[in-house]
């Protein structure tokens, strides 16, 4: 079950198709699991939709949007999961294999990982697959910007909480981060960057101008 979910304005802007494509990418793997924010995010478009065929007749008081998701939270509680079958995610269609068979690349310790940021042409964000091997830790570390990270496998803890599967993040300058893999399987995440980490560790500090 996941507990960490993208906030109401991402939603609303994924709604609204404003997005770049690789934070797109990150909501909708959460969308796909997360039946909460899926029936959030269908009421937007369909709110989005009469607001703009009756644009000239409606009128929009301030509290209506939070009013509309205050309804639809308690009513999603109650929704079922998609039903499980044999499909492709998007990460896999656009991977073209399971995130398992990669060509990860060892970078730090515990962490490999594989950067896909041109399987997205024209954008500006760096878009990275990570692997924490099971039990490790990744080195301490700051950003430079701001990190959307969704889980895709296993579950990884911090000073923030644990994060499960299909689980959202957000991380900004402000946040020191030190991930430890926790269960018995390796924990992949996908990760969309708008600057690179800074290593903050006594001795891993050395290693960031060779970081992207």
């Amino acid at each position: 079950m996941t507990r960490h979910h993208p906030d109401s304005l991402s939603l609303m802007e994924y709604s609204a198709g404003n997005l770049s494509e690789p934070h797109a990418l990150c909501i909708r793997l959460h969308l796909d699991e997360c039946p909460q924010c899926r029936s959030r995010v269908d009421t937007l478009d369909s709110l989005g939709a009469v607001m703009m065929e009756y644009q000239p007749k409606v009128s929009v008081s301030e509290t209506m949007f939070d009013d509309i998701l205050s309804r639809i939270d308690s009513a999603a509680e109650d929704e079922a999961p998609l039903p499980t079958m044999a499909r492709l995610s998007p990460l896999e269609k656009l991977l073209g294999k399971d995130i398992n068979d990669l060509p990860w690349k060892r970078q730090l310790g515990d962490v490999s990982v594989l950067d896909i940021t041109d399987r997205f042409p024209g954008q500006r964000e760096q878009v990275v697959l990570q692997k924490l091997a099971a039990g490790g830790k990744a080195p301490v570390h700051t950003h430079r910007g701001n990190e959307t990270t969704i889980v895709l496998q296993g579950a990884f803890a911090d000073q923030k909480g644990v994060f499960n599967q299909w689980d959202f993040v957000v991380l900004t300058d402000q946040d020191e981060h030190k991930p430890v893999a926790v269960g018995c399987e390796d924990c992949i995440t996908l990760s969309v960057l708008s600057a690179p980490v800074k290593l903050t560790g006594t001795f891993t500090r050395m290693l960031n101008p060779f970081i992207r």
